[in-house]
Order: structure tokens, then C-alpha cells, then sequence
């Protein structure tokens, strides 16, 4: 069937276009969607119209996109998960998860198609994931699984491996410098005093 798309259909057609489809998907997909009207004569008068209505759109989808990439883009979410006695998650952690907590969080409807997540995620941790929001525009937001029960932003708050040990030894470092510090100044105060009582008459 030949048709006129009334707006953009994303893979398939954009506003305006005249195209031929087959006849399952105009008339049970297409048709009754307004996506599409059969190419009559008067359909085909409009396609002009059509197509600058459909670039004003497509311009202020894209604007839109836009603005949500930069809003997301950057942003953590936490998704609190059950795991057993090694760690291991009951369950994992899907795209459609991650995209209900966006959209919870931005309270703007995110397709779960959106997130770049080549496989679920089984393990307690912090993951960068993408975000392919439209052809043109992505996002990178971070995703922080952790444990029931547990406070999400414990292991951020705790100091790094090693951070403590190293702030003692430099202190213990530092008190050491200033004890030997103090020994040489009373060290140098006793050799002047016996210089100055060899050089006192006798």
C-alpha cells in the first residue's frame, strides 16, 4: 500500500514522505495510529505541509533530547538488591530497572530500549552505563547497586586502603623530625656552654 506519513516514524519514515508499505502494517499499525494515511490525491496535496510540519517537530524532539541528555548526564542511581552470604545478587539488575529509577528521578517517562546494557548486571559495584536517548544524542549516567539493608553511601565515605596507614606514618614521621629536632637543639645549648666555660678565665 502506498501512504503518506503523517509525522515521523523512527526507522521507518519521517513526516511527509511518501512510501510503500505493506498492507498488515498500514492498515493495523499506520493507519490506526495516525502515523500514516493512504496516498490519495488529497493526501498527496498536503505532503508539503506535511513535511515542514513534521521538520518543526522533529526540531523541538530534538531540543528536548537535548536538554534530557544534559540533565541525566552524570547522574547516580542507587538500586537496592537482596545477595546471599558471597555477595551474589538474588536476581539482577535489567535495563528496565534502571530506566523505571530515571524516570522516577527526571519524572519524564525513560524507554527501558534507552539504556546501553549488553547483559544484566549480577554483582554488588558501581557501573557506567550509557544512555542512546535518540540516533544523535546519548548520555552517561552511573548506577550503584548495593546490598538490603546497607547504607549506599558507606563505601564512599570510607577513606581508601591504605589512607589511614599512610596519615599515621606521616604523622609518626613528623613527630620523629620534631624529637630530633629537640635532641640536636639541646645537644648544640651543651656544646656552646662548654665552649664558653673553656674560654672563661680561670
Amino acid at each position: 500500500m502506498r501512504v503518506v506519513f503523517l509525522e515521523d516514524v523512527p526507522g521507518v519514515a519521517q513526516g511527509g514522505d511518501v512510501k510503500e508499505v505493506k498492507n498488515g502494517f498500514a492498515r493495523n499499525f499506520l493507519i490506526p495510529k495516525s502515523l500514516a494515511t493512504p496516498a490519495t490525491h488529497n493526501a498527496l496535496q498536503g505532503v508539503e505541509r506535511l513535511k515542514k510540519q513534521a521538520g518543526g517537530t522533529r526540531l523541538k524532539v530534538m531540543a528536548d533530547t537535548r536538554a534530557l541528555a544534559e540533565a541525566l548526564d552524570g547522574v547516580q542511581v542507587n538500586i537496592e538488591m537482596r545477595t546471599g552470604a558471597s555477595g551474589r545478587l538474588y536476581g539482577s539488575v535489567t535495563s528496565a530497572m534502571i530506566a523505571g529509577e530515571l524516570s522516577e528521578l527526571t519524572e519524564r517517562e525513560i524507554d527501558r530500549r534507552t539504556v546501553q546494557l549488553s547483559e544484566p548486571i549480577r554483582e554488588l559495584g558501581t557501573f557506567d552505563i550509557g544512555l542512546r536517548l535518540h540516533p544523535e544524542v546519548e548520555a552517561g549516567v552511573k548506577v550503584l547497586v548495593y546490598a538490603a539493608g546497607t547504607d549506599p553511601f558507606a563505601e564512599a565515605e570510607e577513606p581508601e586502603e591504605g589512607e589511614d596507614e599512610g596519615e599515621e606514618a606521616a604523622a609518626g614521621d613528623a613527630v620523629a623530625v620534631a624529637e630530633t629536632t629537640d635532641i640536636g637543639d639541646e645537644a648544640t645549648e651543651e656544646s656552646i656552654g662548654e665552649v664558653e666555660e673553656a674560654d672563661s678565665p680561670a
